[in-house]
């Protein structure tokens, strides 16, 4: 009895999760940031999917162009450790720099850890990217 309830009680959950993701997923075709980003999520920790990083990064690319600054923050930590993406250092200082200006304390933090990895031509560079991207409204980021 104890095994079925068990089992039952996956079922469920599994069902209950399949439904989730399908409403997600809809709302972030229809370009919901907020579910853009938890898809993007799902993707990068495998939860009730396979883990797929190049659509976490997707996902992630579609709500940080709307200014989700979440989305900002995890998509410069993918461009930084070259998950999903070729590890690219400016695009990561561009993205934080994005999610920064809003507030997001991780995305500072980010900033200072890549700092050094930098050099002062490749800082110039990405906060005149970042200025531009900025000035577009998240548009002309890439």
């Amino acid at each position: 009895m104890k095994y079925i309830c068990l089992l039952l009680t996956t079922l469920l959950a599994t069902s209950a999760f399949a439904s989730e993701f399908e409403e997600t997923l809809k709302l972030s075709e229809k370009g919901d940031a907020v579910a853009q980003y938890n898809l993007g999520v799902i993707y990068a920790t495998g939860e009730g999917v396979p883990e797929n990083d190049a659509l976490a990064v997707k996902w992630y690319r579609k709500a940080a162009h709307q200014g989700d600054a979440s989305a900002q923050n995890n998509l410069a930590f993918m461009y930084a450790n070259g998950v999903g993406v070729p590890e690219n250092f400016i695009r990561a200082y561009i993205w934080w720099s994005m999610a920064k200006t809003q507030g997001n304390k991780n995305a500072a933090k980010g900033i200072d850890a890549l700092k050094p990895e930098l050099t002062s031509t490749q800082i110039t560079t990405a906060q005149a990217l970042a200025a531009k991207c900025y000035e577009s409204n998240y548009k002309d980021c890439d």
